[in-house]
C-alpha cells in the first residue's frame, strides 16, 4: 500500500499496560507486491517480571529465564537485535514508512519510542520511518456508531474478518491490516490520525 508511503502495521505484546513496560513480542505486516517478507516477528526475554493481567491478554509467561508463549517456549533475541532487524525490515519497503497500530498514540508508539532511544537506535529509525498512523481514532472517525472501537470488537463487527482469533502478535497485526484496507481511508483521514517524527 503506497499512499503517503508505506504503511505497515505493527503490534507489541509487552509484560504490562503501562510505557515503562518491557516488549516481549515485536510483530509487523505489510502486505504489498514490493518486499518478498511480508511479516517480521521477534520474540524478547524480558527483564521484568510479566504481570499476570498482560498474560491474561498476551498468553506470555516468563520463568526460570525463559519466556513462553501458550506454555510452549519460544526462542528469544536482545532487545537491541530485534529492534536492529525491524529497522532493517521497514527499510525494505518504498519509503517514506508510516507505522501504525491501534491505540499508538498512548502506547505502542510511545513503548516502541523509548526501547529505540535507550538503544541509541532512534536516529537510525527515523531515517526510515516517517510517522506513526493510529487505527483507534480512525476507526472511531470513519465509524463512530461503532462502539467500543476495541481491535477485538471492529474484527468481530465486519462479516469479512470471520471471528477474533489472534494467538500472537503477528496475527493481530495482518488483521488490523485487513481491517485497514476494508475501510481504505483516504489521505485526508489518515493525515488527521498521523504523528509525524
Amino acid at each position: 500500500m503506497a499512499r503517503q508511503g508505506t504503511i505497515v502495521f505493527f503490534q507489541l505484546e509487552t509484560t504490562g499496560f503501562d510505557t515503562s513496560c518491557h516488549i516481549v513480542q515485536l510483530a509487523a505486516s505489510c502486505k504489498n507486491t514490493f518486499n518478498h517478507e511480508n511479516t517480521f516477528t521477534r520474540y524478547i526475554l524480558p527483564h521484568i517480571p510479566i504481570r499476570r493481567e498482560a498474560t491474561k491478554v498476551n498468553s506470555f509467561t516468563f520463568r526460570y529465564g525463559q519466556l513462553f508463549l501458550h506454555g510452549e517456549p519460544v526462542s528469544t533475541m536482545t532487545l537491541y537485535y530485534s529492534l536492529t532487524t525491524f529497522i532493517d525490515y521497514l527499510g525494505s519497503f518504498p519509503g517514506p514508512v508510516l507505522l501504525a497500530a491501534h491505540s499508538s498514540r498512548r502506547f505502542h508508539g510511545r513503548v516502541l519510542m523509548r526501547v529505540l532511544k535507550k538503544c541509541s537506535l532512534f536516529e537510525q529509525f527515523k531515517e526510515v520511518v516517517s510517522g506513526f498512523v493510529d487505527t483507534l481514532p480512525l476507526s472511531k472517525k470513519l465509524y463512530p456508531q461503532l462502539k467500543p472501537c476495541n481491535r477485538q470488537h471492529l474484527v468481530q463487527r465486519f462479516p469479512f474478518q470471520g471471528k477474533y482469533n489472534a494467538h500472537n502478535a503477528v496475527e493481530k497485526a495482518e488483521q488490523l491490516e485487513e481491517l485497514f484496507n476494508y475501510w481504505d481511508p483516504d489521505n485526508d483521514d489518515i493525515e488527521d490520525v498521523t504523528d509525524w517524527i
